[in-house]
């Protein structure tokens, strides 16, 4: 057992130092309103009197439906601080998942935005733990936050002493694009982790201004407290649209900002036309979904040298490897880089043996970011944490320089004829295509080879590709046995909540 002294700050401990260092600093950015630290820590030090008020402490579930908003981030500040755990719902995902979230996390305190009142209501109604709703802003249906705050009295902000390391803080749903989402239990000293190896991997600068148009909700809100605690500040937009985020950049001077591939395209195809100085910019950190060799060296090309790729995984607590900046140069770019601080990685063979050098694996991580279980599955959870490691289900290797590159997920490989099939080596040589857009590449039924490799592809703009075409090219480029026995034309590739592509989606349209 670890001694007492030797257990270190908790992320309630974090989130303490952080709002109390910086006074009068800009902290939060939000449209029009800009807060200081001082303002956001009165407001959180507020914000845990109301959830004591309303029975919420240690063990408690709150949840939030909101688009960005600084409350949001700050009503989960407060919920670590008082000891509950916290979920975010994301305000795009439907009312059924919405309420078997809240059912699972035994959600008692749910706080929602007036743009998604209508389903906030839904879920309120239908989920039956939820005893107490309140909004952002004027609305009926709960209580205002913000009138709730200015009845509290304020003072010293502070956290449970009784709450431990061990305790759950972010009860975060996977993606649930293998199956149905499982409850992810992140305890405290797991999000501790997570943002001291941000602070020391992750291309975070000194006094950042961090800009976030994805959820933060999800991966987007892992640099926050990072951000809090070298003094800068976050701005928060409440979706993606790439001349607001590029006009953004230039007129807040944002110095660091994340996203996944589709928004990095995006951004590519608005910033070439020159509108907008991006001088300032100087990471852009991307992950959550494979980005194709193609899309980075365009990005390079208009964006310049401020790539920084993580490769994660809810389970692992964030970010498990990055590609620094300096290190997507050619020849490297199909690579996640080398491990986080705090992170010991391994390359596993079916029988739980390390592999040997430049051999495919199963990607194995060590870490104090490493969740303690799936929520309410133990079953899940042994088989996901078996041997002392925790088992991605990603396959990987090494190259000679300590690299590593992500083969694929274990559940996605096509078997077909016999023979194991990397979608992602694919879906390479398919977006390096000039015509082609995105690609996606599934196994299907077939009564033959078992399953049959076929290809989703979205072209870009009205090019005269045909799928003769493409399957020529993979034949060409790895063979025959990775070339598609179809091709389907798609206006767009379905995502998750999160921006993941969803594959899933893809295997049920056969």
């Amino acid at each position: 057992m670890t001694p007492a002294a030797a257990q270190g700050a908790l992320y309630a401990d974090l989130i303490v130092e952080a709002l109390e260092r910086h006074g009068d600093r800009e902290a939060f950015v939000h449209g029009d309103r800009r807060m200081t630290y001082a303002q956001a820590r009165d407001l959180t030090a507020r914000l845990v009197q109301v959830l004591v008020r309303h029975g919420i402490g240690r063990g408690s579930a709150v949840a939030a439906l909101s688009p960005h908003a600084p409350e949001a981030w700050l009503l989960q500040a407060a919920a670590y601080l008082v000891g509950a755990t916290f979920s975010g719902l994301h305000p795009l995902g439907s009312v059924d998942d919405h309420v078997r979230l809240c059912e699972d996390a035994g959600v008692a305190l749910l706080l929602v935005h007036p743009r998604v009142a209508e389903v906030g209501a839904a879920v309120s109604e239908r989920a039956p733990n939820v005893r107490t709703v309140l909004t952002i802003g004027p609305c009926e249906l709960g209580r205002d936050i913000g009138a709730a705050c200015a009845a509290e009295r304020g003072g010293r902000l502070v956290r449970d002493p009784a709450i431990g390391p061990e305790d759950t803080a972010w009860l975060q749903y996977t993606g649930g694009t293998t199956g149905r989402p499982k409850g992810v239990m992140l305890p405290q000293r797991a999000l501790a982790q997570q943002a001291l190896s941000w602070l020391a991997s992750y291309g975070v600068p000194e006094r950042p201004r961090y800009l976030a148009a994805a959820p933060i909700t999800h991966a987007a809100v892992l640099p926050l407290l990072p951000t809090l605690l070298r003094g800068g500040c976050v701005v928060l937009h409440e979706s993606f649209d790439p001349d607001a985020f590029l006009r953004t950049v230039q007129d807040e001077h944002i110095s660091y900002a994340f996203g996944v591939p589709t928004m990095l395209g995006a951004l590519v195809e608005t910033a070439r036309a020159g509108r907008y100085d991006l001088d300032a910019l100087r990471t852009f950190a991307y992950g959550a979904a494979p980005a194709s060799p193609a899309l980075l060296e365009q990005a390079q090309d208009v964006l310049g040298p401020v790539l920084l790729q993580g490769y994660a995984q809810t389970e692992a607590g964030g970010f498990i490897a990055s590609l620094r900046p300096d290190e997507h140069v050619a020849g490297q770019l199909t690579s996640c880089g080398r491990p986080a601080a705090g992170v010991l990685l391994a390359l596993h063979d079916a029988d739980g043996r390390e592999v040997a050098p430049g051999e495919r694996g199963e990607i194995v991580v060590r870490s104090r970011g490493v969740m303690t279980g799936y929520l309410g599955l133990p079953e899940e959870t042994a088989q996901a944490l078996r041997g002392g490691w925790l088992h991605t289900g990603d396959v990987g290797r090494f190259d000679e320089r300590g690299f590593l590159h992500i083969v694929d997920r274990a559940k996605d490989m096509v078997i077909t004829g016999g023979f194991n099939v990397y979608p992602r080596e694919i879906e390479d040589v398919l977006d390096g295509h000039p015509g082609v857009a995105g690609s996606a590449v599934v196994g299907v039924p077939d009564d033959r080879w078992g399953e049959a490799v076929r290809a989703y592809v979205v072209l870009r703009g009205q090019p005269s590709v045909t799928a003769q075409e493409l399957i020529a090219l993979v034949r060409a480029r790895k063979g025959p046995v990775h070339a598609p026995k179809s091709v389907v034309f798609v206006p767009e590739l379905p995502t998750t909540a999160v921006g993941k592509i969803d594959k899933k989606a893809l295997r049920d349209r056969t």
